[in-house]
């Protein structure tokens, strides 16, 4: 078996700033912290560990089924895709992101599943009717969370995924949620586009 494991540096993080600082200079600029800015203080410091607990744990679960995998983690977020050890843009990826994507809001959510981020939007278009034509079959398996169309914040790219609102991020069981969650994706949609080379 073999595992491409790529990591950001761990450990603090030198000048992560607290919520109690965050409200001070939010105060200081003549209005009050809003969740934005509570949540990047967090992150700050939450982030890193969190996504590499979600790593591990997609290792760890997934272990027995394929030689293919690649893993890579990062402050944001977790990327697993197939093949070589350089990211495929064809891939799955459980992320944070600004919830302003996903319903115009304020605040933080998490997206969960399949990413196309091909250059050509053509390659991506094709990628998704290919998922489309075999809906029931990841349909069934990932419900009716799992929404496919356009990628949250770039046009050109499409998606598979579901979105979390507002999560917390102390949550002891966040991590192992979305690696679950995660491995869902990999196992309802993998096959379908491994199965007539359209993931290469």
């Amino acid at each position: 078996m073999s595992w491409q494991i790529s990591q950001s540096p761990t450990g603090s993080v030198e000048g992560a700033l607290p919520c109690d600082h965050v409200r001070e200079v939010a105060s200081r600029r003549g209005r009050e912290a809003s969740g934005s800015d509570v949540w990047a203080a967090n992150l700050m410091t939450l982030e890193t560990t969190l996504f590499e607990q979600v790593a591990d744990a997609v290792r760890s679960l997934m272990a027995a089924d394929t030689e293919r995998m690649q893993l890579r983690w990062h402050r944001r977020g977790v990327k697993v895709w197939f093949g070589g050890e350089k990211p495929s843009r064809a891939h799955y990826e459980a992320q944070l992101i600004p919830r302003r994507h996903v319903d115009g809001h304020d605040g933080m959510a998490i997206e969960v599943g399949f990413h196309a981020e091909h250059k050509e939007l053509a390659h991506n278009e094709r990628l998704l009717q290919q998922l489309f034509t075999h809906e029931s079959a990841w349909r069934s398996e990932l419900g009716d969370e799992a929404q496919a169309g356009v990628f949250l914040g770039a046009d050109n790219w499409r998606r598979v995924s579901e979105v979390w609102l507002e999560p917390d991020l102390d949550d002891p069981e966040l991590a192992f949620e979305m690696a679950a969650r995660l491995i869902d994706y990999l196992r309802a949609i993998e096959p379908i586009l491994s199965s007539d080379g359209s993931n290469a």
